[in-house]
């Protein structure tokens, strides 16, 4: 029998891996669609035993993004710097009423003995890899329970407000960004004060709904957290009010989204654990002994 005649084993056996990877990954892709609370514990699982083990390789992968990103910045480094020096010319006049401002606030806390709550802490997490879809919005950090994590934790970068925690793992943790679908949070805008809710919808810039007086709302105004509901802390920057293209008021958010590489998870400790009455009522102060009344009064 001739050579061309021989069976091509290294074929079949090329074609038999091709198809077992094509249904390996497709499974991957049903079971990462799934929305359903055992799935997601599922994948938070998966995540948390195979996450630590890529790092190494997600490192070069990150590194060669932000190079490709500042080589194709250079042509507007020039620019920028002329915008910036315009900006800190206008900036040295705010610079002195802010001082001025910062030593009136240390005073005005000092005279009323105001204290900063003490039971908030953070923990910082680096964003090892965007999971976000056209239908959701998120990311993966490398904290978790072992640090203190817990689920609705409140995630910020220097700049402004980034979402909150919603799924942990041991040693990872997914966190919703503020342009989610699925993200309400209650702001105020200043200096107006009107109460907004800024509702993510999958854009880069959220809108604002159950605003009471839109005339009042201007571009370029601060929006902050207000704490209600107890999920997110006060006075955290959102953003700033824009005007969308439709004609609708949103939200530019403060935090820096295209270059998120490490953020905060902020801690609260837990509330002091009550045994006993005498924990909340405190011994009572001895009265002083009090003169008689005089006669008259008795009458």
């Amino acid at each position: 029998m001739g050579k061309d005649s021989d069976p091509d084993y290294f074929g079949s056996l090329r074609r038999l891996l091709i198809l077992i990877s094509a249904g390996l990954l497709l499974a991957l892709f049903l079971v990462w669609r799934i929305d359903n609370a055992r799935v997601e514990q599922f994948r938070v699982t998966l995540l948390d035993r195979v996450t630590p083990g890529f790092e190494w390789t997600l490192r070069p992968v990150a590194a060669t993004a932000r190079m490709i990103a500042d080589l194709r910045a250079w042509r507007r480094v020039y620019q920028q710097n002329e915008e910036l020096r315009r900006e800190v010319q206008r900036m040295q006049g705010w610079r002195e009423a802010a001082l001025q401002l910062e030593q009136k606030n240390a005073r005005l806390l000092a005279l009323n003995n105001v204290r900063l709550n003490p039971r908030l802490t953070y923990v910082t997490a680096e964003v090892m890899a965007d999971a976000g879809s056209p239908f959701r919005r998120s990311a993966m950090v490398n904290v978790g329970r072992a640090d203190g994590v817990s689920d609705g934790s409140t995630v910020v970068d220097g700049l402004g407000l980034v979402g909150r925690i919603a799924g942990v793992g041991e040693r990872s943790a997914r966190v919703i960004l503020l342009t989610d679908a699925s993200s309400r949070v209650p702001g105020v805008v200043l200096p107006s004060g009107q109460r907004v809710m800024v509702s993510g919808d999958n854009s880069v810039a959220p809108p604002l709904d159950f605003v009471g007086q839109a005339e009042a709302l201007r571009p370029g105004d601060r929006v902050v957290s207000t704490g209600d509901g107890g999920l997110y802390p006060p006075d955290i920057l959102i953003g700033r009010v824009t005007l969308g293209a439709d004609g609708r008021q949103r939200l530019r958010p403060a935090a820096d989204y295209r270059r998120l590489d490490f953020v905060r998870v902020l801690r609260r400790a837990p509330p002091p654990v009550i045994e006993g009455p005498g924990e909340i009522i405190g011994p009572l102060a001895a009265q002083p002994d009090l003169p008689p009344a005089p006669p008259e009064a008795r009458q």
